[in-house]
């Protein structure tokens, strides 16, 4: 009877562990920006599933680093601004990167930096043509 009780709970230990590497944990995040297309968001899990999300180059009003207070630290991350397609200054939703990783803030500016060089030549590219 203990033994089947051991057995049982081991098994649900099993299950649950392969439910946590498969759906939760995060391996690996992937951002890829083209000014043309758009934005590319990917995240790896441990197990090797990946989740990809795709945001339109025209839903995207700006690129942040927004900080946050958390138990006594405070965090850095990157947020995409959506544009809210019935106000053209307004915001209709904030999408943050790289949730799982929270790479330190000289990283975060360096992706910063680059994604705005992007938005920059994207906004610039319509009014020379």
């Amino acid at each position: 009877q203990n033994s089947m009780v051991l057995s049982a709970a081991i098994f649900i230990t099993l299950i649950g562990l392969i439910i946590y590497l498969h759906f939760v944990k995060i391996d690996q995040e992937s951002l890829l920006v083209i000014g043309s297309l758009g934005i590319q968001v990917t995240s790896s899990y441990a197990s090797g599933k990946e989740s990809t999300t795709f945001i339109e180059m025209s839903q995207v009003k700006d690129v942040v680093i927004n900080e946050a207070i958390h138990m006594q630290k405070i965090i850095y991350y990157l947020c995409i601004l959506l544009q809210d397609p019935g106000d053209p200054q307004g915001v209709s939703e904030v999408v943050p990167l790289f949730q799982s990783s929270k790479p330190r803030l000289d990283c975060l500016i360096e992706v910063y930096k680059s994604c705005q060089e992007i938005l920059e030549q994207r906004k610039t590219a319509p009014q020379s043509s």
